[in-house]
């Protein structure tokens, strides 16, 4: 297994392929779960431009898959924080692998065992009414 520095939380991806980061990500090992991809290509409508864009991007990142101990700790996190199940396996990777996690999930941040570190939005991202992560499709790949 490869080391780690840095896991990508879904909305993460987002914010970046989006423009929104104030910062470039920190320099390091990234990667992505399983539950990451499948969230990002399995959004309905999502146009051929920005799925070949998104393919692009899922090449050049390491893929962190479903272990016993990735699932175990899921478990315990869902049961534990009361997390959903994908929030939980994406923080269990994280831990599992001893990687940062990147994410602005303020649940995320309550999980003791996981280090978290957010990500500053440029001043277009924290508008008022805006909930990126909840717009998946909208130029998803596509950086403004």
């Amino acid at each position: 297994m490869r080391s780690l520095n840095f896991l990508l939380d879904t909305n993460a991806i987002i914010y970046l392929h989006k423009g929104l980061l104030k910062d470039p990500l920190p320099p390091g090992r990234m990667a992505i779960s399983f539950i990451t991809e499948i969230e990002l290509r399995s959004f309905p409508g999502l146009p051929s431009e920005q799925e070949a864009g998104l393919a692009r991007f899922l090449t050049n990142v390491q893929h962190i898959g479903l272990s016993h101990e990735i699932k175990e700790t899921a478990i315990r996190f869902r049961r534990r924080y009361r997390l959903k199940i994908p929030d939980a396996l994406i923080a269990a990777s994280a831990t599992v692998h001893g990687a940062v996690l990147l994410t602005n999930d303020d649940q995320l941040h309550q999980i003791s065992e996981l280090i978290c570190r957010r990500l500053e939005l440029t001043s277009l991202a924290n508008g008022p009414g805006k909930n990126i992560a909840a717009h998946v499709g909208e130029d998803i790949i596509n950086r403004r």
